[in-house]
């Protein structure tokens, strides 16, 4: 559970990802002290900076620096990959399409799903069933997009490795029925800054909220703060950029897995700065199907007493999806 803490630890994995596949990985020096830096992120704040990640900065900056292309497109060139229902949620909202506790933010975005055929998972499964819409400006975007989701993919699910060892569970506790086919969710936002008319001071651009899936990897301007954590105390605590790191947190089905043993924290965006800012926030989540509830040795660790809560990641996800946007 979040602590009063004042700022936000940086944890280089490299160890963590150098062993990822080795079968004695817990015994190694360099991974338990991942390990434990994980553990006590998790515990403590709900938010880490992560670096020795192995996605290359360049990479980073492009797909932000195409994000920013896009966004800088006249709004009819947007809005041919707009957001629908009948096109399982994903493509462009206009700014105040999203709400967040009922309140519209003041936030452009494209949002991308892992792709799913219909019948795959049911009923709730066909919400989230379709394909992406990708833009035909910039040029490679798709291309270099997925290329990008395709690592953000591999070293979220490396690090739910090191997350599991922290409980004394397996390193694969993560794979198989929980989150073998895992979910993926990429929202690319864009802030509008104060330089743009009628824009006021401290407006939100996303509103306070905590991510509502496993794990969470944020890629961020490097010259604009305005990512915030709140702590025990109610203060807000800046995420400020660093290059070449990815800002983590965890999530709302984290918690319940761990039988409240971490607990995701509370956030929000405001962009106070007079540009225009970007981030793509990498959701990774269960599979679909995947029913969530606490695992039995974080249940050992809480002394047998088990949390009452429970859930099907993909009916969690659709009652999310369907009351998150004005309506369309």
């Amino acid at each position: 559970m979040a602590t009063s803490f004042k700022s936000i630890p940086i944890i280089d994995i490299a160890p963590l990802l150098a062993k990822w596949d080795d079968p004695k990985m817990a015994e190694d020096v360099g991974v338990g002290e991942v390990v434990k830096q994980l553990d006590q992120a998790c515990r403590e704040t709900g938010f880490f900076y992560v670096k020795g990640h192995g996605v290359s900065e360049s990479l980073m900056n492009e797909v932000r620096s195409m994000a920013h292309k896009f966004f800088n497109l006249p709004c009819e060139e947007k809005l041919k990959i707009k957001m629908t229902p009948a096109a399982g949620y994903r493509g462009y909202e206009k700014v105040k399409e999203n709400i967040t506790k009922g309140v519209p933010d003041l936030v452009e975005a494209v949002d991308f799903f892992k792709e799913i055929k219909k019948g795959t998972y049911g009923k709730f499964g066909e919400v989230m069933a379709g394909h992406n819409q990708w833009p035909a400006d910039p040029p490679n975007f798709k291309t270099k997009m997925e290329e990008y989701f395709s690592h953000c993919t591999d070293v979220s699910r490396k690090i739910m490795r090191g997350i599991a060892l922290a409980w004394g569970g397996k390193p694969d506790e993560f794979e198989g029925e929980r989150g073998g086919d895992a979910f993926w969710i990429v929202r690319v936002s864009g802030y509008p800054g104060l330089s743009l008319p009628d824009a006021q001071q401290n407006e939100i651009g996303c509103g306070m909220h905590t991510d509502y899936g496993l794990l969470t990897l944020i890629n961020q301007d490097d010259d604009i703060t305005a990512l915030e954590v709140r702590n025990l105390s109610g203060e807000w605590i800046p995420a400020t950029p660093i290059p070449g790191t990815f800002v983590c947190n965890i999530g709302d089905m984290l918690k319940i897995w761990s039988n409240g043993l971490y607990k995701a924290t509370l956030h929000r965006v405001i962009n106070n700065s007079p540009k225009y800012r970007v981030s793509l926030g990498y959701f990774f989540e269960g599979n679909v199907d995947a029913v969530v509830e606490p695992l039995e040795v974080c249940v050992k660790k809480c002394g047998g007493n088990r949390l009452n809560e429970r859930a099907i990641y993909g009916e969690h996800l659709v009652n999310k999806l369907i009351n998150n946007y004005v309506a369309m």
